[in-house]
């Protein structure tokens, strides 16, 4: 009979070793609601790659009980002086824990003692002739436990470079000695990581020739005498007592109180109730993707409606609710496969194309008589394809759940029905089956009663949501912005943005050329051609070749990451090539040939924004996104150039706000040094570095100062720690924590603003906008602390950033209006966070300059003023 195995997890050492894995694409990895997830991601990849490796049956993850355990009752400075846990890991550790719940895993801690000794007193206890046992841990001191039934997997770097301790490596790996002499060697030669002290001026090298020659401290101390007269003769003498402390800290306590019944850590399998919804959380697509889940298709209760082809008059009246089915998700290029509408009695339902030319239904589409609908953008967009531009659209069910709980951004009306107890809808999966074309069961009577529920529950909703809009003060925000605002962007989306391919073909040459010429500077200095794309070949030549130094290696070789080739920029002319043939063959990949793909049959790219993702209200733009087009590089800026204006004697124009979130926080906040430097008109970055470092002149202050200091400032909007605040800026933790310190007293507005939204937050478990959107925070009062400061980083950032989008969401509803009236060819067509962007005759430019700017800066009264920065050229290129 096989034996079976135990895989235990050092939960805290994998964890951290998870955070730092990723931590160079720490601002990538967050979640919609702006949790940093790089931890939680790395994790879970470490973890299916052990579980993929290994196949245990039985598993378990321990974790610290906290920083007081025995250990500490007998030297107190044990583990005293490592650096305060960076914010950004804590907030993550709960995450991973409902992780582990999630991947069918127990965890485990015990009070006093350290996850090594729940480890340690689990791969000891299990009977060897039934359990092999493995251990993944970023800790070397486990490979003290190391025997030939217990393995000892040490995490290296990145997320799937392991090093396998048996007793044989370890003996290998420290010239002979045994998998216990570990401890020994840290008793003699200390761990700096630990505040473990050892014995002065012996380090790793003599430690193990000492051990090698006398077994063990022991055996080092019953034979100090015969030592020859040396100074570490008299260090060892003098440290004697610190060397046996040291020993003993460093031992693994192999018989805790453990109390864990290993039957209990039969692996199972994954429990996808709570792993599915969390992956959907952190927005983990991918891992989402692999699941392979298929969702079971429940009977359909009976409900009563009408299978029409033919329509009359009758069948259209006001106070209905519509739905319109489609073939997927993208209502630019999907087809409508089915059409439903009516009251809460009296249900119609089609299939019929005729639908679209009939009179009736077209007089109805175009009254003003309170239609609701799921997504009213949507509605608009599919729609004006098949018919005429919709009127009447009071309600969007989708809109008001969002603005209700901004948390829950579902886009599937059977899940949102749920959430107010109506459950007579299935979802689209149920009925269709996961990643199946809507519209296409194989009994068409489920597809014709799946859309007649939905106006159901488009109905039952739509009561319910429009009470809950009321109770909390938020109808102006619905009915005056979202949803007038949604009409608006529908505009947006059906008239899309001209796209001169031709040019992206220039560029895409353009680019290969300069590939090219990198390339051979790059064989130039290399000596020899290779695939510069083979992270192998790459290796052999920088650090074999060149002989440049080895920064860190993977398993299959030495990493050429970024952040491996950033520390060598300066060593090397071929590494700044390197670096720059990659960065402009992502472009050429991602943005030339990526836009190439999605221009459609009117040379425009229809990109659709999403009203309902993010929870400050910041619109998302995608298929494709055109929110994030790099700007940083002059190759990335040149992709504006192939968007131009429609008509050739037309312009593009671009208009965006200026520091629009520091403006709200100087309004929010209410400080006066802050509100003085805008309206003064002041450069607020330069202001700051005055105030900040204590400077007089403006003239005075150096560009790396005023760098130092816009990181501040737009560190302090996002609640950055002195740990991210440290990284940005490339200076120390503590110099950082000064930078903070010091802004927080020049400007006592901004913090007393911290401290009262903080406050606020615990009463009332949510903060709000300067127009009422609501973000609640759970966790606000959790008594878990990365729960808790999370949340209340979240305090802070929302209003701010929330009400800067709300702004620009007023200026977009009124700048649609004014140009209505004044009936201008101008259109609006892009929203790129603060910036607006238009096509315009240049017969008009003068009037849209005059314009926009009234409209923008004048879109509400702040403490501070707003001000926009306005260009326009002949493409996207040219306006910014």
């Amino acid at each position: 009979m096989p034996k079976k195995k135990l895989l235990l997890v050092d939960g805290n050492s994998v964890a951290f070793r998870a955070f730092f894995a990723l931590h160079n694409s720490l601002e990538r990895f967050k979640n919609n609601n702006g949790l940093h997830t790089n931890a939680i991601y790395a994790f879970n990849t470490m973890f299916e790659n052990v579980m993929q490796k290994e196949k245990p049956t039985h598993v378990l993850v321990a974790f610290d009980a906290g920083k007081t355990t025995f250990r500490t009752e007998i030297y107190p400075e044990y583990k005293a002086g490592r650096s305060k846990t960076p914010g950004e890991f804590r907030e993550q550790l709960p995450y991973i824990r409902e992780l582990i719940t999630g991947l069918g895993v127990n965890y485990y801690e015990l009070e006093n003692y350290e996850a090594d000794d729940i480890i340690g007193t689990l791969a000891t206890r299990v009977d060897k002739n039934e359990f092999d046992v493995v251990i993944l841990s970023g800790d070397r001191d486990l490979t003290q436990l190391a025997t030939d039934e217990i393995k000892v997997d040490i995490t290296v770097k990145g997320v799937s470079e392991i090093e396998a301790y048996t007793p044989e490596h370890i003996r290998e790996k420290y010239d002979g000695l045994a998998p216990q002499q570990i401890i020994d060697m840290k008793g003699l030669a200390g761990d700096a990581s630990d505040n473990i002290p050892g014995v002065t001026k012996i380090g790793e090298k003599t430690a193990i020739k000492l051990l090698k020659e006398y077994g063990s401290v022991e055996g080092i101390y019953e034979n100090i005498d015969e030592m020859k007269k040396s100074k570490m003769k008299e260090n060892l003498i003098n440290d004697r007592e610190q060397a046996f402390l040291s020993k003993q800290l460093a031992t693994i306590n192999t018989d805790a109180p453990v109390d864990v019944d290993i039957d209990s850590l039969i692996y199972q399998g994954k429990n996808l109730e709570k792993l599915v919804p969390f992956y959907k959380e952190m927005n983990f697509n991918s891992f989402l993707s692999k699941l392979n889940i298929d969702e079971p298709q429940e009977d359909m209760e009976d409900i009563q409606f009408k299978v029409v082809d033919t329509f009359t008059q009758e069948m259209f009246a006001p106070d209905m609710a519509l739905y319109v089915e489609m073939m997927g998700d993208n209502y630019h290029l999907e087809d409508i496969v089915g059409v439903a509408w009516g009251t809460p009695q009296t249900i119609y339902v089609t299939n019929s194309e005729d639908i679209f030319e009939n009179q009736y239904f077209i007089d109805w589409l175009t009254e003003k008589n309170n239609k609701k609908v799921f997504d009213a953008k949507r509605t608009y967009v599919a729609l004006k394809r098949y018919a005429v531009r919709p009127e009447g659209i009071r309600f969007d069910v989708l809109l008001a759940a969002y603005l209700l709980d901004t948390s829950d951004n579902s886009n599937d009306i059977a899940s949102l029905a749920a959430r107010y107890d109506y459950t007579e809808v299935q979802s689209d999966d149920a009925v269709y089956g996961k990643g199946a074309k809507k519209g296409l069961p194989e009994d068409e009577e489920i597809f014709f009663a799946h859309l007649a529920r939905k106006i159901q529950a488009i109905h039952w909703l739509s009561d319910h949501l429009d009470k809950g809009l009321e109770e909390k003060n938020q109808s102006d925000l619905f009915y005056q912005m979202e949803l007038p605002l949604s009409r608006i962007l529908a505009e947006m989306e059906i008239a899309g943005i001209k796209v001169d391919a031709s040019r992206l073909h220039e560029m895409k040459g353009e680019f290969s050329e300069r590939l090219h010429e990198i390339e051979e500077k790059i064989y130039q200095e290399a000596g020899t051609t290779f695939n510069i794309n083979s992270p192998k070949q790459l290796g052999v030549i920088l650090f074999e070749k060149m002989g440049l130094p080895v920064i860190k290696k993977t398993k299959t070789g030495y990493s050429t990451a970024v952040d491996v080739l950033e520390q060598l920029r300066e060593q090397a002319p071929i590494v700044e090539h390197i670096l720059n043939y990659r960065q402009i063959a992502k472009i050429q990949s991602t943005y030339v040939e990526g836009l190439l793909k999605v221009i459609q049959g009117d040379d425009k790219i229809h990109t659709r924004y999403v009203q309902t993702l993010t929870q400050t209200g910041r619109l998302s733009s995608v298929d494709p996104n055109l929110q994030n087009i790099p700007i940083r590089l002059e190759e990335g800026r040149k992709i504006r150039q192939a968007f131009v204006p429609r008509e050739k004697d037309w312009l593009i124009y671009s208009s965006d706000y200026s520091q629009i979130e520091l403006r709200v926080l100087a309004h929010i906040s209410n400080d006066e040094h802050l509100k003085a430097a805008f309206i003064e008109g002041q450069d607020i970055h330069a202001s700051t570095a005055m105030r900040v470092f204590g400077i007089e002149k403006a003239e005075d202050v150096t560009p790396n100062m005023r760098r130092q200091a816009k990181a501040v400032n737009f560190g302090i909007v996002y609640g950055i720690s002195d740990y991210g605040l440290s990284q940005n800026l490339g200076i120390s933790r503590k110099a950082a924590q000064q930078y903070i310190d010091t802004y927080f007293e020049k400007y006592p507005g901004v913090k007393q603003y911290m401290e009262d939204i903080v406050r606020d937050a615990k009463d009332k478990g949510y903060v709000e906008t300067l127009y009422h959107r609501r973000r609640y925070l759970p966790d606000i009062n959790a008594r878990n602390y990365n729960l808790r400061s999370f949340a209340e980083r979240t305090a802070i950032n929302t209003p701010i950033q929330g009400s800067a989008a709300d702004i620009l969401k007023i200026a977009m509803i009124d700048l649609a209006n004014r140009m209505k009236e004044e009936k201008m060819e101008a259109v609006m067509l892009l929203q790129v966070h603060d910036e607006l962007v238009f096509e315009v005759p240049e017969s008009e430019l003068e009037q849209l300059d005059r314009l926009v700017k009234e409209v923008m800066e004048n879109a509400v009264k702040l403490h501070v003023p707003l001000v926009t920065d306005s260009s326009w050229g002949k493409t996207w290129y040219d306006a910014k």
